[in-house]
């Protein structure tokens, strides 16, 4: 890791990069996965990475009835990426699913949660993240999520 980090800060509006067809593949293959296994309050969440050799590898939330136990699906997907790939991490984008009792049933691109970006981080701290902002989808380094990451 560099000893200068470029400075991002979330202030709002911050544009981030525009999307590419690449990172609207990488979200279909999120949503196709959310969507064929998606189970309320089990498999909620999806994950998609695409790795610098242009692969891509899914996860899905793997919800647990004690909650703490639940694992996410980007660290699904981390771990088929470090697995089967090379371990890398170019972009990553997170789809959830809404509860079955909320009004606006889409599913929908949401920010990594806090663990997440920490895992993401450790594994690639050059990683791209594809978030919603007050303006639409763009991508942003995951640095800009978590400025100030756990050192060991």
């Amino acid at each position: 890791m560099p000893d200068h980090m470029p400075d991002y800060t979330m202030a709002p509006g911050l544009p981030g990069a525009a999307l590419t067809p690449d990172d609207d593949a990488l979200i279909d293959a999120a949503r196709a996965v959310l969507l064929r296994h998606y189970r309320p309050f089990w498999h909620t969440v999806a994950a998609a990475i695409r790795s610098r050799d242009g692969r891509i590898w899914t996860g899905i939330h793997l919800g647990a009835t004690v909650g703490r136990l639940s694992i996410c699906a980007e660290a699904i997907a981390i771990g088929r990426a470090v697995m089967d790939g090379d371990g890398t991490i170019d972009c990553v984008v997170a789809l959830r699913h809404p509860k079955p009792d909320e009004a606006v049933q889409d599913v929908a691109v949401v920010s990594p949660c806090g663990a997440c970006r920490e895992n993401i981080t450790d594994y690639d701290p050059a990683a791209l993240v594809i978030i919603r902002g007050p303006t639409g989808l763009h991508k942003l380094p995951v640095r800009a999520l978590l400025p100030l990451p756990y050192q060991r």
